[in-house]
């Protein structure tokens, strides 16, 4: 069969990159499966789709809100009806297991829903003034030309915090998906195209970060960047676009916690920690990777958690029998497999796993066994550093205090929770963890699209996705004041008068 071969979105119109050159997207489960050829592009494209932007932006800002909401919602719909096949090509792309990409494409269409609201709100504020006959008010306005590099792990979802909300403030975009999962982007933005979006409001440019998205950041017409990725790339996107004094989101590593206490319903945490460890491979800035568990349940814990990794089924996740899909590529193999000869060499104890898998159909991908490491110490750098695959840390605890130290003392700060039938923990926990998602008696991962998403320390720079915190960074707030005195009055100055 022909490989498809997908071009830029610039303008309305399907491009190939002027370099003329092209990359492979393919099948993680099998490497041999080529899902489709996409445009390797560089700052010539770049350029050109923030000029296409730009000139769209004069329309769309003035496009009423409720009609952008009105697109957004008919989107959702296009989402929900398509969302098996959606899913299943998301599988072959990403490789994650098809419950996983339906949700995945139910996230989208949440926040396709969610945002679509906000065409009948964007609330500002109204407030009295200090003068008299005069009126005071502040509104939302769009920032501009934003530019959006995405991810592989979320490839429609994580797409969809960012164009749908700078879309329904009024911006027009630039997207740069991640060069292992371009295809979800497209669908996605193929809905809204059917959806009624206006032509240039979302351009799509493929490629690689140095070629493509760097160029997006530096390029002087592109008034903000979202950008989720890791705290290393993260850190030259910032300091990039702060040489340009343009906003910056940032959402970026994690090295998430889960507290298991001896009062936890242990059926319920073990549940809870395998989702939370092995879903998605453990792909997710959200993904449990330590667990600190109290030392009087420690052992039976352990045991039950690696009996549970051992029994998972893990392959092609287009089989409906298969439990964990593959890693996303040969990369994140060998850094699941590096991060398991340092933690030996620690002195952490491998419970199961740490291998890569082949045979019965996995030699041609990127499978990697779930992984638990058990006597581990909270300094040792299994516990402190970000593997991003399905590799989980057992660190024992005596106490509660304790345990929220451990949490506590690493670089990161996205996602933790707690495992406690104790409601005065339970709160202290809420207020004491370190972090911008606490989960009580629920795995640190399973973010809900109306609820502000981002992190602390060096997971984030203070911005939030999802919920109205996506709105403030997508807009910026203009005060107005309407005096209707027909007289000059300084504030300030004449008072009482």
């Amino acid at each position: 069969m022909q490989t498809k071969i997908y071009q830029n979105l610039i303008g309305g119109q399907w491009v190939s990159a002027q370099s003329g050159e092209t990359f492979l997207n393919r099948n993680p489960a099998n490497i041999d499966d080529v899902v489709g050829e996409f445009q390797s592009s560089g700052e010539a494209d770049v350029d050109r789709a923030v000029k296409a932007a730009r000139a769209a932006y004069k329309q769309w800002r003035l496009f009423p809100a409720p009609k952008r909401g009105e697109i957004l919602y008919r989107a959702g719909e296009l989402l929900l009806r398509h969302k098996e096949n959606l899913a299943r090509q998301m599988t072959r792309e990403m490789g994650k297991v098809l419950s996983e990409t339906r949700g995945d494409v139910q996230e989208a269409a949440d926040t396709a829903f969610y945002m679509a609201g906000e065409g009948r709100r964007l609330f500002g504020q109204t407030t009295p003034s200090e003068l008299r006959d005069k009126f005071a008010m502040s509104v939302r306005m769009p920032v501009g030309v934003c530019g959006m590099i995405t991810p592989w792990n979320f490839p429609m979802a994580i797409p969809s915090w960012k164009l749908f909300p700078a879309l329904m403030c009024g911006n027009t975009c630039v997207i740069k998906p991640a060069e292992d999962t371009p295809l979800s982007t497209f669908n996605l933005v193929e809905m809204l195209l059917e959806a009624g979006l206006p032509e240039g409001v979302v351009n799509i440019v493929t490629g690689y970060g140095p070629e493509a998205g760097a160029p997006l950041v530096a390029h002087p017409e592109v008034d903000a960047i979202s950008f989720t990725g890791s705290s290393e790339v993260g850190r030259i996107v910032g300091q990039t676009a702060a040489g340009f004094f343009k906003p910056c989101s940032l959402e970026m590593g994690g090295k998430n916690a889960m507290i298991v206490l001896e009062d936890a319903n242990l059926d319920l945490a073990l549940d809870g920690a395998v989702w939370g460890s092995f879903g998605t491979s453990g792909q997710r800035c959200t993904a449990t990777s330590r667990i600190i568990v109290q030392k009087s349940i420690v052992g039976e814990f352990t045991r039950r958690l690696v009996e549970r990794a051992q029994a998972l089924r893990v392959g092609d996740g287009l089989n409906a029998q298969v439990e964990m899909g593959p890693q996303i590529n040969q990369q994140q193999v060998e850094t699941s497999a590096r991060y398991t000869g340092i933690a030996e060499k620690e002195g952490a104890q491998l419970l199961t796993g740490g291998k890569r898998l082949s045979g019965d159909g996995l030699d041609k991908g990127f499978f990697f066994s779930p992984t638990v490491f058990g006597g581990v110490g909270a300094g040792m750098r299994i516990a402190r550093e970000e593997v991003f695959g399905p590799v989980v840390s057992l660190i024992e605890c005596d106490s509660f205090d304790q345990a929220i130290g451990f949490a506590n003392g690493i670089q990161y700060g996205l996602s933790t929770a707690l495992y406690s039938r104790n409601v005065n923990l339970a709160f202290k926990a809420m207020r004491d963890l370190e972090a911008g998602i606490t989960y009580v008696n629920a795995p640190t991962i399973g973010a809900e699209v109306h609820l502000p998403f981002g992190g602390v320390k060096q997971t984030g720079n203070g911005h939030r996705e999802g919920g109205t915190g996506a709105l403030d960074f997508y807009t910026s707030w203009k005060a107005v004041y309407v005096d209707y005195s027909d007289r000059l009055q300084r504030a300030q100055i004449d008072i009482g008068e």
